[in-house]
């Protein structure tokens, strides 16, 4: 199975999180609470699809290579445990054009591939991949005993279109289909006329509609528009999940993840160095130069590596047409033709060809628009653009090519963890905007674009160039001299006027843009440019005003861990510790399941199942007893049951036959105690599952509770804070879910931004009070579920995540926890503070941890509560 990244996991859990929460509730109430908790008690608006009500509809937000169709694959399984409660769920897999509609099918039909080997896994061989044209080889069988996966696109389902029509045709091939369904079943489309009037049509779409399919909508913000909302009615979904890097403005975004996060995980190279030339030739010479100098460095690589340039040529009504780039490279550049490949409308000399293959010579690829959507080659390294017409799409094309970091690991070489991108100062005027405004269209954050553009004017990594001065200057290309004579003699010294062999000018400008310097700058350009050079300015400005953070310094933040003594052995404390203390055994616990934990009430046409408090209603005639026959099979026994139940509720730290046997006592304890029919628990057996997971989660807590206690604060605990398991923060790594936005300027932080923070609000004031003290040297704010990026303690339940570490000039180092007055005594707060200082105590003198709140029993405020810590 493929190893699912530290995101991908957290995107997943809270998929799960929030369809089991609509499963007892309903998906706008569930959706806004769900938010409110995340967001701090912010409301977020919930849009559900106007007739499709009860239909989960959400969005996941994912930066272009972050692996959405895995994810979507991983999903389905997902859906179908916690909200749709089938065995077997039917999907819709909708894609934006049909060439992705061609390469998904491809990686979920291909053996050994990623996407395909999930699904495999998930439901053990038993699921089929179908092109949407080919619906009338689906079985009624094949929907009762296989997932079915069929791909298409939002536009093959409209009516207007051949393959829609198909879709919502009659078609005696599907008479199969409907033996069992009654006439008077609703929302199912009929004939309006003739001797058929009022019967059910055989159609694919009345096939979707009654068993209401899991829809998956990749790139969803191709799709938001009336007449995909319509398809969707017409199809009635159970659940819509889209998958997109771009959400649209009405999305229910359940979730995002940020560059920064897949950066940190190795699935991307960043930053992007970009470096801006005189001319086009200037260009693709220092592109090859760069592309030379990595694959130097990729033969100290353990994994095969083969730098790659991306070339993109003019159009043929242009001067630097892909033959004049040929021509070039191979007249002037001596580069031998078999190492070029060129893919445009005409020539597709790509075709056949594995890029990633030892023995393929191709080091270069010119393209005029774009590669082929969903082409991917990990291996593309260097973008360079010599065309003069930036299509949006284009260019966010061929960036995305380079961004992927190849085998999803990072390189040891530093060089090769990085983007690279060459441009001509004449064909792009704008670079920087440009390349910033297609970061964002891909997914990235205002904050991560400007982070994640280094501009430079000397290749890198080369030790005969000079070193890049620590401000670039400021280049601007246009066609007019500008009139220097409304500039001060100080400002007139910053200002390098050059006249190049295009007959345009190129203006360079040393340090700070002022005012009547931009005023200066913006008349040499036409009307139509001049916000777009408003802009570059400002971004100049920005980057000048930004020292280098304490990690792009060179300098580290270490922090020693707590640590428990292990049969003489010094070991991180961590949670098997704690269970292996107590030495749990889930056959220890009575197998018994309350009624206030689990029961089912059988009324006139309905059961009410009660989880915990929570209810739930299922109706007799509904579509899991037309369709999903498997689930009311009346041969099934307490055994089957016993198995079926054991494969949804795999825990890894207990022995099969262990939850076994104990699945067995329950269900004897449900039928013979508590008088519940084998029957009933077979009809509600997700329910169930629900229930057992929580009942073993609870068991397997008070085990762990017990030996929590007994290790770090029992009378033989053997406990100390030691640097032996120090944990150093990632000076390239910062996985921050979003970017501090805030004007205040932070002149500490350890990082150049600080992440996950608001820019108003207690916490905020917290993170300013420890930025200003004089003692503090650099200070971080602390991540949540980033265990292997922030440093955290553990708790009786979980990990916990102390919001600030600081580390002061004499080298100690605070933790600072934040609560809010109404918090300060909660039970979780309390246990917090217990681990926090028993991290202290055993530190000698070396850490400090406080518990931080607005004002606090001596009435001093945050300021004066970290001050008088360090006294």
């Amino acid at each position: 199975m493929f190893t699912l990244k530290n995101y991908q996991e957290n995107t997943l859990r809270i998929l799960r999180q929030y369809l089991e929460a609509v499963r007892y509730g309903n998906p706008k109430s569930a959706f806004e609470e769900f938010m409110r908790s995340r967001d701090g008690g912010l409301r977020r608006e919930y849009n559900p699809v106007e007739g499709l009500e009860d239909a989960p509809y959400f969005c996941l937000r994912l930066p272009t290579g972050g692996g959405k169709t895995l994810l979507a694959a991983y999903s389905i399984k997902v859906s179908g445990e916690s909200f749709l409660e089938r065995e077997y769920p039917l999907v819709l897999w909708l894609v934006p054009t049909n060439t992705i509609r061609s390469q998904t099918l491809e990686t979920l039909r291909t053996p050994g591939h990623p996407n395909r080997e999930v699904l495999n896994e998930a439901f053990q061989g038993k699921f089929e991949v179908f092109d949407i044209t080919e619906f009338t080889q689906i079985r009624p069988s094949d929907l009762r005993e296989k997932v079915c996966v069929v791909i298409g696109t939002i536009a093959a389902l409209r009516v207007e279109e051949t393959e829609g029509r198909k879709v919502y045709a009659h078609n005696e091939h599907l008479e199969p289909h409907f033996t069992m369904i009654p006439q008077n079943f609703e929302n199912l489309e009929r004939f309006e006329e003739g001797i058929d009037k009022g019967k059910i049509k055989n159609s694919f779409r009345n096939i979707l509609a009654i068993h209401r399919p899991l829809v998956i909508i990749d790139e969803a913000h191709n799709a938001s528009t009336p007449l995909s909302e319509e398809v969707l009615q017409r199809i009635r979904p159970a659940c819509i999940i889209e998958f997109t890097a771009t959400p649209a403005v009405n999305s229910n975004i359940l979730h995002s993840v940020s560059a920064a996060e897949l950066k940190a995980e190795a699935m991307i190279k960043l930053p992007i160095i970009l470096t801006e030339h005189q001319t086009w030739h200037d260009a693709v010479h220092d592109s090859l130069l760069t592309r030379k100098r990595l694959e130097s460095l990729a033969h100290n690589e353990q994994d095969y590596i083969k730098p790659i340039i991306l070339i993109q040529a003019e159009s043929r009504d242009k001067e630097v047409t892909f033959e004049v780039i040929e021509k070039y490279l191979v007249e002037q550049e001596r580069i031998g033709r078999e190492k070029i490949a060129i893919v445009t409308g005409e020539k597709r000399e790509l075709e056949g060809i594995n890029l990633l293959d030892p023995k393929c010579p191709i080091e270069i690829v010119i393209t005029v628009k774009a590669l082929a959507e969903g082409w991917d080659c990990p291996f593309a390294y260097v973008f360079c653009s010599v065309a003069t017409v930036h299509s949006k799409k284009d260019v966010e094309q061929l960036l995305g090519r380079v961004l992927r970091m190849p085998y999803a690991r990072k390189r040891q070489q530093e060089e090769l963890n990085k983007a690279y991108a060459h441009v001509s100062s004449e064909s792009w005027p704008h670079a920087v905007k440009q390349l910033h405004d297609r970061l964002v269209d891909m997914g990235f954050d205002q904050q991560e674009a400007n982070q994640f553009i280094q501009t430079q004017h000397k290749l890198p990594f080369f030790e005969n160039i000079e070193q890049t001065p620590a401000y670039e200057p400021f280049v601007l290309t246009t066609e007019n001299t500008p009139d220097l004579q409304i500039l001060s003699d100080t400002e007139q010294r910053q200002v390098i006027v050059k006249k190049l062999a295009s007959g345009k000018v190129q203006i360079v400008v040393k340090g700070e843009v002022s005012k009547n310097l931009e005023k200066c700058l913006l008349e040499t350009v036409p009307q139509e440019e001049r916000s777009y050079l408003k802009q570059d300015i400002e971004l100049h400005r920005q980057r000048m005003a930004k020292e280098e953070s304490p990690s792009q310094r060179g300098e580290k933040l270490v922090v020693p861990r707590l640590c428990v003594e292990v049969q003489g052995e010094l070991e991180l404390a961590e949670k098997e510790w704690f269970l292996d203390a107590q030495g749990w055994n889930l056959l220890d616990f009575p197998a018994e399941l309350s009624e206030q934990e689990f029961s089912i009430l059988e009324k006139a046409n309905s059961w009410e199942i009660d989880v915990k408090g929570r209810k739930l209603h299922e109706r007799f005639l509904g579509a899991v007893t037309l369709f999903d026959l498997s689930a009311v099979k009346s041969n099934w026994d307490a055994s089957q049951l016993s198995r079926w139940l054991d494969s949804k509720l795999y825990q890894p730290d207990i022995r099969q036959e262990v939850l076994l046997e104990y699945l067995r006592r329950v269900i004897d304890f449900l039928v013979f105690k508590r008088n519940l029919s084998l029957e009933a628990l077979v009809r509600v057996k997700y329910s169930l599952v629900k229930a057992l997971e929580e009942k073993i989660k609870s068991l397997r807590q008070r085990a762990y509770e017990k030996g929590y206690q007994e290790v770090l604060f029992g009378p033989q605990s053997a406990v100390q804070t030691s640097y032996k398991y120090s944990f150093l923060f990632d000076p390239q790594n910062y996985p921050a879910h979003e970017s501090y936005k805030g004007s205040y300027i932070f002149c500490k932080h350890f990082y150049l931004v600080p992440g996950d923070l608001q820019s108003e609000g207690e916490e905020f004031e917290c993170a300013q009070a420890i930025d200003r003290n004089p003692l503090v040297k650099h200070w971080v704010r602390n991540l949540e579920r980033q265990p292997d990026f922030s440093f955290w303690l553990p708790t009786s339940t979980d990990l916990f995540y102390p919001d600030f570490v600081a580390e002061l000039k004499d080298g100690r180092i605070l933790v600072v926890e934040y609560k809010g007055g109404h918090m300060i005594s909660a039970a979780d707060a309390q246990e917090k503070l217990n681990i926090g200082q028993l991290w202290e105590a055993k530190s000698d003198g070396k850490g400090l941890f406080l518990m931080a709140t607005k004002t606090d029993e001596k009435k001093r405020d945050v300021y004066r509560q970290i001050e008088d810590k360090f006294s």
